[in-house]
């Protein structure tokens, strides 16, 4: 048995998110059905973590252990065969026995993209969030600098996140425009659920001149989520890179 690495990118817009579930198209379940044809029998694979339904990834990474005779070097193109078009292995590699997709991360980086314009946009609707009314780049990346470091992060994750610990540690957090999209793209030690959309959310607020700095801070000091921002559509979201 070999412990195998690869490098997923896919468009999460038709899939149920990347967790296996009964009756539903996810990316882990097309992955592990894709293996089971090279091997005959189920392999689990372990992601770095898991994506929401309409979430994306550039550089998604994941692990699974398999004995089979196809070389490491064929096994992304085998597995390209068998994937539908929406997932794509970028690179397949061996990796120690005790690496762990998830549990040898060093940190993440996600990238959020905002159109921002009152045409609709058809061709990109899948792979970024639409905002008609203006917003002011220097407030926002102002406002970016209060989330870098560590700090508790309860005030921005959803109800539905299953954790008692709520402290994470920002590394960076890039906002950049180029022509009618915006990026915020955002380093960190690991997230929250709903971290980056909240914290996205937040900015755009700020940004348009409905919230605060001051509000903004207040959410991060009292853990209170009432006090940030809106939380932005999946369909902005990109897991863009995983470090280990």
């Amino acid at each position: 048995m070999k412990r195998v690495l690869i490098t997923i990118e896919y468009d999460g817009s038709g899939f149920y998110g990347w967790q296996r579930q009964p009756g539903k198209r996810t990316v882990q379940g097309e992955i592990e059905d894709a293996i089971e044809k090279i091997t005959s029998s189920h392999v689990e694979v372990f992601a770095s973590g898991r994506t929401d339904a309409g979430v994306h990834a550039l550089a998604q990474t994941a692990h699974f252990d398999i004995n089979v005779p196809i070389p490491i070097s064929k096994l992304a193109d085998v597995l390209n065969s068998l994937l539908p078009e929406d997932i794509a292995i970028k690179k397949a590699e061996y990796v120690a026995d005790d690496f762990h997709a998830r549990f040898s991360i060093k940190s993440k980086t996600y990238e959020y993209r905002v159109y921002i314009g009152q045409e609709k946009k058809a061709l990109i609707s899948r792979q970024v969030a639409s905002v008609k009314y203006p917003l002011d780049m220097d407030k926002m990346i102002d406002a970016s600098r209060i989330f870098i470091g560590q700090h508790d992060f309860k005030g921005y994750c959803s109800a539905q996140a299953v954790t008692n610990d709520f402290v994470r540690t920002i590394y960076s957090l890039k906002i950049t425009k180029k022509k009618d999209i915006i990026s915020f793209e955002v380093e960190g030690s690991g997230f929250l659920y709903n971290m980056v959309r909240i914290i996205v959310g937040t900015l755009v607020d700020i940004g348009r001149g409905k919230l605060s700095i001051e509000s903004a801070k207040k959410a991060l000091e009292s853990g209170d989520r009432a006090y940030a921002g809106v939380t932005m559509p999946p369909n902005g979201l990109f897991l863009k890179a995983t470090h280990y």
